[in-house]
């Protein structure tokens, strides 16, 4: 299975919470993993949320579906302007290779 990480690239306000560049948390399946002492904004990740899924499965979409297309998504506090990159990757504590055949998690 493949897992997304998601990290701060940039921060081109002010985050009161405060996150900084470089901290990143993983979604797995439906799984939530946060590094010991890294904040998350719960504001920048419901608005993440929805991608989650259909982002672990891009490889599987159309060659024009619109998350191919997603790399980023910015904090929805208009004073915060914080800047998340998100990067599908192989999940090292999964054996397993993504492969075509395999249904979706749960």
């Amino acid at each position: 299975m493949s897992r997304i990480k998601v990290t701060v690239e940039r921060i081109d306000g002010y985050c009161n919470l405060p996150v900084q560049v470089g901290n990143h948390f993983y979604v797995e399946g439906s799984r939530l993993v946060v590094p010991e002492g890294q904040p998350v904004c719960i504001w920048a990740l419901q608005s993440m949320m929805p991608i989650f899924p259909i982002l672990s499965q891009r490889d599987r979409l159309d060659d024009g579906h619109w998350v191919k297309k997603v790399a980023a998504f910015s904090c929805p506090d208009p004073e915060g302007l914080v800047r998340y990159r998100l990067d599908l990757e192989d999940d090292p504590d999964d054996g397993e290779e993504v492969s075509a055949e395999e249904p979706g998690e749960c």
